[in-house]
């Protein structure tokens, strides 16, 4: 497993390529996103661009305005060779920790590869794989594969995270999309938390010990 440190730069092909010089032709990008929300799934995209397809844009999902993100998703999934998404639930979030979860939301979405990669290339999580793998710390920013992969994920877990705010109103889900905003913080204290809080996160955590220490359990939902 490398694990690399890449200087600030361009998101370019450039680890891409070098795969390919070395004799790879499948070469995946992935990585998740939701690892700090309160709310929600943890979520993995995975992609292996088509080198003869290029799209021009791609970069950190974060770095990216909304419009923009949906924009490239299409043409991700119209020009990609292959992609996939993946999801772990808040109650796995819970049993196995967040680290473990990431990770298994990112092993699972290049297992749904097809055709399979046979090199990946990983945003800064070490993954357990049967084909080569090289780790980027902030390779999402650097590398066009993790970025389509952070893009598709984000695209995917903004649109489950408006669905669920029709679900479960008041809290301000579409806004802040699960993150510790102080909105959502005060909306927790006084709703309560949902079946798709984090419970074994900090602040999701606080406030059922102050429910169930006031006996205002059981909870709304």
């Amino acid at each position: 497993m490398l694990v690399f440190r890449p200087v600030a730069g361009r998101c370019t092909r450039r680890y891409e390529r070098q795969a390919w010089q070395h004799g790879f032709t499948r070469v995946a990008g992935v990585d998740e996103v939701g690892r700090g929300a309160l709310f929600g799934p943890v979520v993995a995209g995975a992609v292996i661009l088509d080198p003869g397809k290029r799209i021009p844009g791609l970069n950190d999902s974060k770095q990216l305005r909304a419009a923009r993100r949906r924009e490239l998703e299409g043409k991700i999934r119209e020009r990609a060779l292959a992609w996939a998404v993946a999801e772990v639930l808040p109650e796995r979030i819970d049993a196995w920790n967040i680290y473990q979860a990431s990770r298994q939301a990112m092993q699972q979405a290049l297992a749904k590869l097809a055709p399979a990669a046979d090199y990946v290339l990983s945003d800064a999580l070490r993954l357990e794989l049967n084909v080569p793998c090289r780790t980027i710390i902030h390779g999402d920013a650097v590398s066009v594969s993790v970025a389509a992969a952070s893009i598709l994920a984000k695209v995917y877990r903004d649109a489950l995270l408006e669905a669920l705010d029709q679900q479960f109103p008041g809290y301000g889900l579409a806004r802040h999309k699960g993150y510790a905003t102080r909105e959502h913080l005060e909306r927790l204290q006084e709703l309560g938390p949902t079946p798709w809080h984090r419970r074994s996160f900090a602040p999701v955590r606080e406030v059922l010990a102050v429910w169930h220490a006031a006996e205002q359990s059981p909870l709304p939902f």
